[in-house]
């Protein structure tokens, strides 16, 4: 099992943690999903992570990697 955390920008609500949970969801290896408002932070835990997929999936959703 990994983990990783991403530091990503424009995470303000309740709202955004639901897209990026929504958005990031259904990626393989994925088993769970951490959004902290506070530090702007997204923390995944999985097998097989790709960092360079889902950081450029969070700036699909709207939330780039900084």
């Amino acid at each position: 099992m990994e983990q990783l955390t991403i530091q990503a920008s424009k995470i303000k609500c309740g709202g955004c943690v639901s897209n990026i949970e929504t958005g990031l969801k259904d990626f393989a290896g994925i088993t769970e999903i951490k959004v902290d408002v506070e530090s702007n932070t997204v923390s995944i835990q999985g097998n097989e992570l790709d960092k360079e997929v889902i950081e450029n999936k969070l700036a699909e959703l709207g939330y780039p990697a900084v």
